[in-house]
């Protein structure tokens, strides 16, 4: 009766997974690119002498065959990252780190006070009494 449940619970976990892998033409395109990339790798390495010395040193030295390789698991990563619903935050990323340097800059000691003075002449467009 466990092993039902833990099934059960299983398909039940799973369940998310592959309605948004059926409903996403995103994620299929990053599969199937990243299975046809791997085809082609497979393909290629496989072509004439199939042993493991000789597999493995082609893809060691053959810069489009890591090249390949590269490419098919960047594609699988993709394809996992949508279907975990991981959302890209490469915009909000730089943003924060452009604040933090501003800030930095604003407020630090030795040329805050400056640096305050000048966006203000700017801003406004007058002259500091102080100059």
């Amino acid at each position: 009766m466990a092993r039902k449940q833990s099934v059960a619970e299983a398909a039940d976990n799973i369940k998310p997974y592959v309605e948004r892998a059926m409903s996403d033409d995103k994620l299929r395109a990053d599969v199937m690119h990243a299975f046809k990339t791997a085809k082609k790798l497979y393909e290629e390495l496989t072509g004439g002498d199939t042993k493991p010395v000789t597999l493995a040193t082609r893809v060691a030295t053959d810069d489009d065959i890591r090249d390949k390789l590269r490419q098919a698991i960047e594609d699988l990563r993709k394809a996992s990252d949508r279907l975990q619903g991981k959302k890209d935050h490469g915009g909000r990323n730089t943003a924060l780190l452009v604040a933090g340097i501003a800030l930095g800059i604003l407020y630090n000691p030795l040329t805050g006070s400056e640096t305050r003075r000048f966006i203000r002449e700017l801003v406004t467009g007058e002259q500091s009494s102080d100059a």
